[in-house]
């Protein structure tokens, strides 16, 4: 497999090949285009550049909860559905981050060994890198490469969220909650923004007491937000040890989209996650820019030492850098 190199005319052309043997099926290619991207490598705009035209069709779905909820073996269970309803499968696990290695701990991947010589699924784990909100900074765009390579189903795992870490719903076209019972205060578990976000309820390990009283308290705190005539949270239940409604979850997620697609609420959500995309990646490329053109590692933490004895106004010093970062690209008739 080439190598992609430092070059521009030599990165572009590597990239394409990259592209083009992901595209065609390449697993090595794949691990390769999202290692780039992963650790945002010079290559790594051209790829995902390369790999955009080939997005858009996939189906994302996110399933997010507290840990211990069951959402590694109920995305096992639901990939091997969907592999045999014969759609190809792309998983991305967000596993929280190795305090020695700073790489992904890869409990998710273990979980899912039973598909390492299925063609048509692939599985990625990555660390969360200290990243809050249940992903990681370059979720979004792996889950690209991983479209690109032709996947027609998406599963997005987030590492296991609290109340306010709710950054999947930005991403994926249906978001799925899983809960357990046996939490202690279940309403607590599941209110605030965890509860808001939700597409789809699952309560899990539905076999255990208590699990009556989770799916009560979720249609007792659904009654109250009034949804009007738009599309209502079903509550699945599973026991995913056991594979039991994982066909049943399937199902919701179709109706789920289907009504999304007649409300046209599909593509305002997508629309709104490109526009939160957007302005995320506009900040990346500015820091990234104004770190190599005018704020070196000893200029910061000169700026730093400033700030903290109060000798200078942080306000007025980060104006100050953008508009000049600003000013040297309007001289070089970058922008």
């Amino acid at each position: 497999m080439a190598t992609v190199t430092t070059t521009p005319s030599g990165r572009w052309e590597a990239v394409e090949h990259l592209v083009t043997s992901l595209r065609g099926g390449d697993v090595r290619a794949l691990a390769r285009a999202i290692s780039l991207v992963e650790n945002d490598a010079p290559a790594a705009a051209a790829v995902l550049s390369a790999c955009f035209p080939y997005t858009g069709q996939a189906l994302r779905i996110g399933l997010t909860g507290a840990p211990g909820s069951g959402k590694s073996t109920l995305v096992d269970r639901l990939a091997a559905y969907y592999r045999a309803e014969q759609e190809t499968v792309g998983i991305v696990a967000v596993d929280p981050t190795s305090p020695f290695t700073g790489g992904a701990i890869l409990g998710d991947r273990i979980r899912m060994q039973s598909h390492h010589a299925d063609p048509g699924l692939y599985i990625r784990s990555m660390a969360t890198r200290g990243f809050l909100g249940g992903l990681a900074s370059t979720t979004a765009d792996i889950a690209s490469v991983v479209e690109a390579s032709g996947k027609t189903r998406l599963l997005i795992e987030t590492v296991g969220v609290g109340q306010d870490e709710v950054d999947i719903v930005r991403l994926a076209d249906v978001t799925v909650v899983v809960l357990v019972p046996g939490l202690g205060d279940d309403v607590q578990s599941i209110k605030a923004g965890i509860l808001e976000i939700a597409d789809i309820f699952v309560v899990n390990k539905s076999d255990r007491e208590g699990a009556d009283r989770v799916e009560r308290e979720i249609r007792a705190m659904q009654s109250l937000g009034g949804h009007g005539k738009g599309w209502v949270p079903p509550v699945v239940r599973t026991v995913a040890t056991t594979g039991e409604g994982t066909a049943a979850l399937a199902e919701a997620i179709d109706r789920c989209v289907d009504s999304f697609r007649k409300a046209g609420k599909l593509e305002e959500k997508r629309t709104a996650a490109w526009q939160a995309r957007l302005v995320e990646m506009i900040r990346q490329k500015l820091v990234r820019e104004l770190v190599r053109h005018r704020l070196g590692r000893a200029e910061l933490e000169s700026h730093a030492r400033a700030v903290a004895a109060r000798q200078e106004d942080p306000y007025r010093l980060v104006d100050g850098l953008v508009r000049g970062l600003l000013d040297l690209h309007r001289d070089d008739g970058s922008v």
